[in-house]
């Protein structure tokens, strides 16, 4: 899909795996949208041809009036969605059984937030011309493979995480019709903002768990993957792991 002078939206946009992606894809010729918490974009650094927006996801109000905005001037063909959390905390654990609280909001925050970007980019998409192909559009959402083998700690993550890898293929199938692909990336160690908080001897462990290569995942490569599924056509509906074969052990 050819997406050059079209617009794009990055949830998560201001470091990490969405700032990475969204420079690749300004970097394309596209119009860029990056959104994020108000609180994220204060330190994000300004990039050439990136408009950042603040906005919640998990909020549908505000995500729809940043959905429009990405829309008005451009044809919106590709979402990117990076916006996630994770909080550690036990079934049982010192103080006792998990916060409902915390476990609602991680779902709130990565399989909601996602759902509602989803969905609502979808309408305006849909509204596009479409190319020669019948294609209108790609959203890519970022699953992990906590999904498939969440760690201690992780419950609540892996959760939303393993509801991002159920709604691939049935929103894949949903939107066939308007000519809008949805796949997944599900990351393994990833060289991210959250790991520069942990020791380099846990860096390191981290690091020689991975068969091959044997290193954190850059950012860099993630956008590279979702360059490559964009201009892929056939890629619909898969969740691809991005992990150097990587099979998380329980701690």
């Amino acid at each position: 899909m050819d997406i050059q002078s079209t617009a794009a939206i990055v949830t998560g946009g201001a470091s990490g795996l969405g700032a990475a992606t969204a420079r690749a894809l300004a970097a394309r010729n596209v119009e860029v949208f990056a959104i994020d918490l108000e609180q994220s974009l204060a330190d994000a650094q300004p990039v050439e041809g990136i408009t950042y927006l603040a906005a919640d996801v998990t909020d549908p109000a505000i995500v729809r009036q940043a959905v429009q905005r990405a829309a008005a001037d451009l044809p919106l063909r590709v979402v990117i969605n990076c916006a996630g959390i994770l909080p550690m905390a036990r079934v049982l654990g010192r103080n006792g059984p998990h916060d409902p609280s915390l476990f609602a909001k991680v779902l709130e925050v990565n399989l909601m937030g996602s759902f509602n970007v989803l969905a609502i980019a979808a309408g305006e998409i849909q509204k596009t011309q479409p190319d020669a192909q019948g294609q209108r559009g790609i959203i890519i959402n970022t699953a992990s493979i906590a999904a498939y083998e969440g760690q201690i700690g992780q419950v609540a993550y892996a959760t939303s995480k393993a509801g991002i890898v159920g709604m691939t293929l049935p929103a894949a199938r949903d939107l066939a019709t308007h000519g809008i692909r949805v796949n997944a990336i599900a990351p393994g160690v990833v060289e991210t903002p959250m790991m520069a908080t942990v020791t380099p001897e846990i860096r390191e462990g981290l690091a020689a768990g991975v068969p091959f290569p044997q290193r954190l995942a850059r950012p860099e490569e993630f956008a590279q993957l979702a360059l490559s599924i964009i201009d892929h056509d056939y890629i619909n509906g898969e969740v691809i792991r991005m992990d150097g074969a990587l099979r998380m052990q329980p701690r």
